[in-house]
């Protein structure tokens, strides 16, 4: 079962990168993704986060969803199509037997596509080319120490909560741009323990639409999944501001039956 969940997280990923790639022309990218020590990373994941539909990605201040993955082969190697365009690179792989593409764990290996200056590095997609990265040896286990959640970051905080008001452990919640607040989420956070607390950090200030979902990846919840959001009948933003911690956000979730089209 969390091998189908990683596998419909993919597919989810990847018909949005189909869908979008019919219309600016695709381009080929390859590239070996290596432990510190010289590991592959074989079993692992690869992330593109497309420049232009949001900010470099950030593990310590906010978790951007990721616009495409691809799992990491044999020798660590990887082979992606992608929409022509400009990308940031990140890897993740699991010490746990789950696969997912959320937020790293403790312990899990990570790579984060840094460039000599310590910032994200980008790399050119082009039309009909095979891009080649050569081999990064980078990835290390993950700390959840250097994760920011205090002041200065720009966060959107509550409880998650089942219909009798009682904390939901399990769930993550993700942050829209758009009110109709479908398809891939701009941001997610963390899952919740048993006090049903999330924190999602994001980039900036401005308006968000959330909803709560135990899936990191999208696609549609089966029977028993976990699935809210912060209205009810009509879109209601959530206003950030940059640097603040906005609290109280509190997000009512059920478990999926049979989900209405809209949710």
């Amino acid at each position: 079962m969390k091998r189908l969940t990683f596998l419909t997280a993919c597919l989810f990923l990847l018909a949005a990168v189909v869908a979008s790639s019919q219309e600016v022309g695709r381009g080929k990218i390859t590239g070996q993704l290596m432990t510190e020590d010289g590991t592959p990373m074989s079993g692992g994941s690869v992330f593109f986060f497309n420049d232009a539909t949001g900010p470099p990605p950030s593990q310590e201040k906010y978790w951007r969803v990721p616009d495409a993955a691809a799992p990491i082969g044999e020798g660590g190697r990887f082979s992606m199509e992608l929409p022509a365009g400009k990308y940031y690179l990140g890897a993740m792989k699991k010490i746990s037997s789950e696969k997912n593409i959320g937020p790293p764990e403790e312990g899990d290996y990570f790579l984060k596509g840094q460039g000599s200056k310590g910032k994200p590095k980008t790399y050119i997609v082009k039309k009909g080319e095979t891009t080649d990265i050569g081999t990064i040896a980078e990835a290390v286990p993950f700390k959840r120490a250097v994760v920011k959640y205090g002041d200065g970051i720009t966060s959107i905080e509550g409880v998650v909560r089942d219909p009798d008001g009682k904390p939901v452990e399990g769930a993550a919640v993700f942050g829209y741009k758009k009110p109709a607040a479908r398809g891939k989420p701009l941001f997610a956070s963390d899952k919740t323990g048993k006090d049903g607390k999330y924190v999602l950090r994001v980039d900036e200030g401005g308006k968000y639409y959330l909803k709560g979902r135990d899936l990191f990846g999208g696609g549609p919840p089966v029977g028993g999944a976990i699935v809210g959001r912060y209205w009810q009948e009509r879109p209601v933003e959530v206003s950030a501001k940059t640097g603040v911690r906005t609290k109280g956000i509190d997000i009512n979730v059920r478990l999926a039956e049979k989900v209405p089209q809209n949710e």
